[in-house]
């Protein structure tokens, strides 16, 4: 690849369709406490009906449906009560024709019965008989065996990240496993002779290696367990030895800096120089983040992404193809959710950029009942507009922009994948 196939950029779909050459991580089994989050690695079968039982759903008094028929506040119904039904218990009994158990929500209704009358259409009598107002047809406040979940039933399908009320069902069917994608294990390197640790003070020309924490923070949030591999110079051999060692390592390598077109740009022909490497990417067509690599390393493909050096774009290229490649690692069928975007009115006038996808940083404003987006601009080499901002707006290939007032999606900055 020569430095001019750098503009022949790809864009964000063309690069998205490249993801499925890379697979899920491995799979390992945790206990149900442990679950919370995980990406299920196969479908999780029901084995057992929730309820395993006639159960009531109302206080009241199991009874033969057919036993209240025709029962009103004027002409009621009289049964006979044998007995209550104790929670956590077998009936003792069962309802005959003419009969009733007193019954509380949760118990089993007893062998007989068809439905529950609620304790307010009924009036207890002291020669043990009960007066019933309403009538009620079979099944009414019973839920009947299985209708919660049945037997053999998919609850859930591989790749389902795993919520608390998915735990709260599992738990309810004594599941205790459950198989699991690993989390995905990322090697994050700096290059370029201008970065140093974070403990140093840079010298002139010199800046912290801000990059690679920003990134270990967007990996860990999004579930993956970062690893910083240390910053790199720009020498070509010190650049392949230390990919070529976190290869060994992680399930995924990013590398930011070096990244640009330029005589000291050693990245790409370190990863070239990798056993097996195949570069599926150099440049993409959004903005800020046009000098982004992905790579795919060996056999299996491991994948690499290579992200410019300036921070607001390093960070956003995580967040537009980082993150879903991060996804398709961890197994996750569907990435992202309804509750990572809101809608909201543009406060003022955006340019679009000429043959890219427009990606602008934004904080949202309430002003009475409407949502604004406010735009905040600055160079992509600077952080606090980053740390101003709630999410992004995105200004589609081929739109010259967007005005002021046009309602817009806002992609928040928001944990889970």
């Amino acid at each position: 690849m020569t430095s001019l196939e750098f503009f022949r950029l790809q864009t964000r779909e063309e690069v998205l369709a490249l993801y499925p050459r890379f697979s899920p991580v491995g799979v390992e089994e945790v206990d149900l406490l442990a679950a919370l989050g995980r990406v299920l690695a196969a479908p999780v079968p029901a084995p057992e009906d929730v309820p395993a039982f006639l159960r009531a759903s109302m206080d009241g008094y199991g009874v033969r449906a057919a036993d209240t028929f025709g029962a009103s506040v004027g002409a009621p119904q009289y049964l006979e009560i044998k007995g209550e039904v104790p929670m956590g218990a077998a009936p003792e009994r069962p309802a005959g024709p003419g009969e009733t158990l007193r019954v509380p929500t949760g118990a089993m209704l007893p062998p007989g019965a068809d439905a529950v009358v609620m304790v307010e259409y009924t009036a207890e009598h002291p020669d043990g008989t009960l007066e019933v107002r309403r009538p009620v047809a079979p099944g009414e406040n019973v839920l009947q065996p299985g209708e919660d979940v049945q037997q053999g039933e998919v609850l859930f399908p591989a790749g389902l990240r795993l919520r608390p009320q998915d735990l709260g069902l599992l738990a309810a069917l004594g599941v205790t496993r459950l198989p699991v994608f690993r989390h995905p294990r990322v090697a994050i390197l700096s290059s370029g002779d201008e970065i140093v640790p974070i403990t140093q003070q840079p010298a002139p020309g010199q800046v912290r290696d801000s990059n690679a924490h920003l990134a270990a923070a967007q990996v860990a949030e999004w579930g993956g367990v970062p690893t910083l591999q240390g910053v790199i110079p720009d020498d070509f051999s010190a650049l392949k030895n230390a990919l070529a060692a976190a290869l060994g390592e992680a399930d995924l390598i990013l590398i930011s800096g070096g990244s640009s077109v330029g005589a000291r740009d050693l990245t790409l022909e370190a990863i070239k120089a990798l056993p097996g490497a195949e570069v599926l990417a150099h440049g993409v067509a959004i903005r800020p983040g046009k000098p982004t690599i992905l790579a795919a390393v060996g056999n299996p493909p491991l994948p690499l992404l290579g992200l410019p050096g300036h921070p607001a774009s390093a960070a956003v290229v995580m967040e537009v193809l980082g993150r879903p490649l991060l996804a398709r690692l961890a197994g996750l069928a569907e990435s992202r959710s309804w509750e990572d975007e809101v809608t909201a009115l543009l406060s003022r006038n955006l340019a679009g950029a000429s043959g890219r996808e427009d990606y602008v940083r934004v904080r949202l404003r309430r002003e009475g009942e409407t949502l604004w987006a406010d735009p905040v601009l600055g160079p992509s080499g600077l952080l606090s507009p980053l740390v101003k901002s709630d999410g992004l707006v995105m200004i589609p290939l081929g739109v010259e922009g967007l005005v002021r007032g046009e309602s817009v999606t806002v992609r928040l900055f928001s944990p889970g994948l």
